[in-house]
């Protein structure tokens, strides 16, 4: 793996018509910042080979909206993404990366930001920006992060969604 964009689920509705967090769908701003959020790293050159999707409904509607940006991508959708720590994250990303250039995890906090803290300091990021990832990875934000020959990350962006 050569690049990791760690992407968190749009906007979600506060509650599901089953009352499972699992099956809550996006709020109507989270489709559009989802789609937002995908051509904006589109346009910036950043396309994922393979995109790891929590099989949750929001982040499945997430990667839907913003897909259109990366149509050569291959989409894996894993049970396992769904309420997964940093380090499971982490662990699947690399699993991806060992056929993949670039890997796009679509999943959820608090692990979703957890890892981008992590590789914010694992990469020598500066102070500010660790704490900026700290306080917030509101939905619909992405980072992303360089990866070198022997695992280390280091800081490629960090993007929130334009709210109006």
């Amino acid at each position: 793996m050569q690049r990791l964009i760690l992407f968190r689920h749009g906007k979600a509705e506060p509650d599901s018509e089953s009352g499972d967090d699992f099956d809550r769908r996006l709020a109507p701003r989270g489709v559009l910042e989802s789609a937002a959020m995908g051509a904006s790293l589109a346009d910036l050159g950043f396309r994922p080979d393979v995109a790891l999707v929590s099989t949750a409904a929001r982040t499945r509607e997430t990667w839907a909206a913003a897909q259109g940006s990366f149509p050569a991508c291959e989409a894996r959708f894993e049970d396992g993404l769904y309420h997964a720590d940093s380090g499971a994250l982490r662990a699947a990303a690399e699993q991806a990366g060992r056929s993949a250039g670039t890997v796009m995890l679509v999943a959820h906090n608090p692990g979703l930001q957890e890892l981008a803290v992590q590789l914010l300091m694992e990469g020598s990021a500066p102070r500010e920006l660790v704490h900026q990832a700290q306080r917030k990875f509101p939905p619909g934000a992405a980072a992303v992060f360089l990866i070198d020959m022997n695992g280390r990350p280091s800081f490629d962006g960090l993007f929130y969604p334009d709210r109006a």
